[in-house]
């Protein structure tokens, strides 16, 4: 190696340390967002547990408080946020033509809709599978028993192709009753129009709840019939945006694995020596300015909505309406699937 090429390759190598460790330019979303002064985030029309608005018009759930832990990281307040409620049908569009910031609505990730609509997937918030719920009186144990008999689906869904798939793959010639909204298919299950109603096994849980005259008069089959990892997607094209939701997600992931809680966040600022605490709340190394960001981002995500696992438990887990168990939404090293990418 001559003098010139060692030359051009220290300077080479000194650039792209001054790089990586460059603040982040904002991104047109994000300046967007601090010009209105509100992220408007996408979510269901109404799936408790997930995202629903009381009779005030205050809304909750685990997709809600993505939003708010987001808002609380950009804006500072997690109340600064409009929600856009939305349909099956209508949520792609609404984020590909920009009503949305961000769509957090209990929509899987596949490879057809990361790759053609335009949009990116950001973390999984919530690993599901597609289930069954059936009255208790027809003494139906599994799927496999639906030969020739009608099932009720919201179209425009992964749902919908996954039924069609199974029947196909089992020989069961199932009769697809299809409704472009939820509720028109949940009010023709609970009519008796249909055997079944199929969706995600969360959504089970929370239509029987809410919608059920009498909840226990319907059984949710323990069979699941696919794979379906859901969690907030953002338009491509906007890397800085993109970054800001995945990494606030990643944050109240890995805030949970370091014990780091809605109630302790203040105590630990103060007192914790853990070099990944420190980084997480902002008083160790600045992280913040990676994302465009300031040093206390993450800190006030978790003061705003508590770590993934307080979400989990308040929104959706044993003791909340829905009663779902952790499973395999629990932390990587609790037997479960959620680990976060390092803060660091």
């Amino acid at each position: 190696m001559n003098k010139f090429t060692k030359q051009w390759l220290t300077v080479a190598l000194a650039a792209a340390g001054l790089l990586s460790s460059a603040p982040a330019m904002a991104g047109k979303t994000l300046d967007g967002i601090k010009s209105r002064g509100q992220v408007v985030c996408g979510v269901h029309t109404g799936l408790a547990g997930f995202s629903a608005a009381d009779s005030s018009g205050k809304w909750a759930g685990l997709d809600v408080d993505v939003c708010r832990a987001v808002a609380a990281a950009v804006l500072g307040d997690s109340e600064k946020i409009k929600y856009v409620p939305l349909t099956a049908q209508q949520r792609f569009t609404a984020l590909q033509s920009g009503e949305v910031d961000v769509l957090s609505r209990n929509t899987t990730f596949t490879l057809t809709r990361d790759a053609s609509l335009g949009l990116n997937d950001t973390v999984v918030t919530y690993y599901d599978g597609q289930g069954f719920i059936v009255p208790k009186k027809s003494n139906i144990k599994s799927p496999k028993q639906f030969k020739n008999q009608t099932v009720c689906v919201q179209s425009g869904t992964t749902t919908e192709k996954n039924l069609t798939d199974y029947s196909k793959a089992n020989n069961l010639n199932i009769k697809t009753v299809v409704f472009e909204k939820e509720e028109a298919a949940t009010a023709a299950y609970f009519a008796g129009r249909c055997i079944s109603y199929t969706t995600d096994a969360s959504g089970l849980a929370s239509i029987r709840n809410k919608v059920a005259t009498t909840p226990a008069d319907h059984v949710i089959l323990p069979d699941l019939i696919s794979k379906e990892p859901l969690g907030p997607m953002v338009r491509r094209g906007d890397d800085e945006w993109f970054a800001i939701v995945k990494w606030v997600i990643y944050g109240l992931i890995e805030a949970e694995e370091y014990g780091i809680t809605q109630a302790n966040v203040e105590q630990l600022k103060n007192t914790s020596q853990d070099p990944v605490v420190k980084r997480i709340l902002g008083t160790g190394e600045d992280t913040g300015k990676l994302l465009g960001l300031d040093k206390d981002w993450m800190g006030r995500a978790l003061k705003a909505t508590g770590n993934y696992g307080e979400i989990f438990e308040r929104n959706v887990g044993p003791k909340s309406a829905l009663g779902l168990p952790r499973g395999i939404n629990n932390q990587w090293n609790k037997g479960g699937l959620m680990y976060a990418y390092p803060l660091r």
